[in-house]
């Protein structure tokens, strides 16, 4: 299936993805439009929208888009994933940066792989890493 989100990813629009084809979609297709085509390019493609105004799955309340996903698949039965969802909802939304203390630190990643990367899918690529190694430290920090 094909998904579609805003260009130049940041924080919830890599971890979208990764969350997507980890734990929803393995075979996922993500496309990166700009803003004002997301909803038209969802359209055209029969993709699913996210992270976008008007997008299927976006913030709701003051949860971000990847706190949704997990809601929506219920995949809060992962309690890593929980973890997770709390550092990417603190470097998400900016008035809860200092709500989770690794927020700041995924911020940073995500600002600085902007400037690093041109390429939104090799973006897409390098920043999987870094959820992964997050993925697994908070897997270590709920087991113990």
């Amino acid at each position: 299936m094909k998904w579609v989100t805003r260009e130049r990813p940041k924080t919830d629009r890599i971890a979208c993805p990764w969350l997507i084809k980890k734990f929803v979609d393995p075979e996922a297709e993500i496309l990166y439009v700009p803003r004002e085509q997301v909803i038209e390019t969802a359209e055209r493609e029969g993709a699913v929208s996210f992270d976008a105004p008007g997008a299927t799955y976006t913030h709701r309340g003051n949860k971000c888009s990847f706190e949704v996903l997990i809601d929506e698949y219920h995949l809060d039965s992962d309690a890593a994933l929980v973890r997770l969802a709390k550092i990417v909802h603190a470097a998400d939304i900016a008035c809860d940066i200092d709500s989770d203390p690794a927020g700041r630190g995924l911020e940073a990643i995500g600002v600085g792989g902007l400037d690093t990367e041109l390429d939104d899918h090799v973006l897409l690529e390098r920043g999987s890493f870094v959820y992964d190694a997050l993925y697994a430290w908070c897997a270590r920090q709920v087991s113990s």
